[in-house]
């Protein structure tokens, strides 16, 4: 790596730590501290807001950042998973090159917090190996570690889902990415699962017994925002003139959430069945209403009832 791309590698670097060390910075590229000093002097001068603290570190000073690569979550899933496939099936020549390109991609993405990274779980599911992992359940309790065998990735309800047998239970599970709070990959290779279908799976997982089904109607112009919201939840699509149709399976446990999405779509959403999420988005929609309103004016509209 000539010194140029050293020092564009090592502000991204910088830019994605909180905090790092010249020992740190000298094994990651391979060169000695004083070239470190050397480097991050240079750095200094051109204009980069570098600051160090003796015993600490090094950091970039808060706002301070290169231009941003935009990337939608699909278009960083589909480029860092078949980056890492390019680096599993091609040979020493084009590894480095892979692995400094997904590192630029990681750079300028944005961190998790009080979870892993998607990127781990991408990693495990391109090299094929099994997870061991500490997961939050929907009730926020203590965290469950156990084996999975990952088989798929789904993104809906504003929310990465990963797809995988589980061990503990011996069944299949979806486990929310963001909820995952540790995460290990083991060297042991994941099985195959021959009679696997990631669309049958997800009935299983997440469309129970206990389930309704709600009808929709928003703008056509919107049905891309309705499709990444309600995923592989989505039955039927139906387009009426400039009106887009939506029959969707719902969990009765997850009506709030449903409920607050429609919300905010304010009246562009017209909820035609069931009656039931007509009421939950009514009953929200008065709550916020008062919840904002000027003390005076809720105080004036009671004295008058």
């Amino acid at each position: 790596m000539n010194r140029t791309d050293r020092l564009v590698s090592m502000v991204m670097l910088l830019q994605s730590r909180r905090v790092i060390t010249a020992a740190q910075l000298a094994e990651h590229f391979e060169i000695t501290e004083r070239t470190v000093y050397r480097d991050l002097a240079a750095l200094g001068e051109g204009g980069v807001p570098i600051a160090g603290e003796p015993g600490v570190g090094y950091s970039l000073m808060s706002g301070y950042c290169l231009p941003p690569v935009m990337f939608s979550p699909e278009e960083a899933f589909a480029f860092v998973t078949g980056g890492l496939l390019v680096e599993r099936m091609t040979d020493a020549s084009m590894r480095d090159a892979i692995r400094s390109a997904l590192s630029k991609v990681t750079a300028v993405l944005p961190p998790t917090k009080d979870s892993v990274p998607l990127g781990t779980v991408q990693r495990a599911m391109a090299e094929g190996c099994v997870l061991r992992l500490n997961n939050l359940g929907a009730a926020r309790g203590e965290p469950t570690e156990r084996p999975v065998e990952p088989l798929g990735l789904v993104f809906y309800l504003d929310h990465w889902h990963l797809i995988a047998w589980c061990r503990l239970r011996k069944d299949m599970r979806d486990f929310r990415v963001d909820r995952i709070v540790r995460c290990e990959t083991l060297p042991e290779p994941n099985p195959p699962h021959p009679g696997f279908n990631l669309n049958q799976c997800f009935s299983k997982c997440m469309l129970p017994e206990r389930i309704e089904f709600a009808v929709i109607e928003v703008p056509d112009r919107l049905i891309e925002s309705v499709r990444r919201f309600l995923g592989p939840t989505i039955i039927e699509e139906q387009i009426i003139g400039r009106r887009a149709r939506v029959r969707f399976a719902i969990r009765p446990e997850g009506f709030d959430y449903v409920a607050c999405w429609l919300l905010s779509m304010g009246t562009d959403a017209e909820i035609l069945s069931p009656a039931a999420l007509r009421v939950k988005v009514a009953d929200l929609a008065f709550a916020t209403t008062k919840h904002h309103q000027p003390k005076k004016v809720a105080q004036a509209k009671t004295l008058l009832t």
